[in-house]
């Protein structure tokens, strides 16, 4: 399984990710930058969300930013 996302314009207020497997950006990923606290836009948090949420979080606390891009491989 290969889960990527790419970060896209939001407000302020969020940062949004397009993510799928492959490169079929297909769904929306929105984390809140204060709380760190993770939805996706069409209400289904599964294993690939819950995964690439985890490199993205995992990405900002070591390098105080969001990441362009993420990839999650398995």
């Amino acid at each position: 399984m290969m889960v990527v996302a790419r970060r896209v314009d939001a407000p302020a207020d969020e940062v949004r990710y397009e993510f799928g497997f492959e490169d079929r950006f297909d769904r929306l990923l929105v984390i809140d930058p204060q709380t760190l606290d993770a939805r996706v836009e069409d209400g289904d948090f599964n294993a690939a969300a819950s995964a690439i949420t985890a490199k993205i979080v995992s990405s900002w606390r070591t390098g105080g930013d969001f990441p362009q891009r993420m990839i999650f491989a398995s």
